[in-house]
């Protein structure tokens, strides 16, 4: 077992190596939990990578947006005129 070694910055800030990261399967954003442990009367950390949320319908849509104007004034006026559709 190859011992590795992290270097805090003084905003508390960790790089993990390349290698630990595609062993966790963790990518930047990610989160990681910290399980605080004792063994053997030493304390250690288990590091666990968050799985998040499963939310395969996250992005489905954007489709839909792309080549759209993002503009509130013309989404406003869009659901305006469904408004008016509806009513008539």
């Amino acid at each position: 077992m190859r011992v590795l070694k992290i270097k805090v910055s003084s905003k508390r800030q960790a790089t993990f190596p390349k290698q630990v990261c595609e062993s966790l399967g963790i990518q930047p954003g990610d989160e990681i939990f910290l399980d605080r442990r004792v063994e053997s009367d030493e304390e250690v950390w288990v590091l666990k990578a968050s799985k998040g949320l499963d939310r395969p319908w996250l992005g489905s849509l954007r489709k839909f947006g792309h080549g759209k104007s993002h503009d509130m004034e013309e989404i406003r006026g869009s659901i305006a005129k469904g408004r008016r559709i509806q009513e008539s």
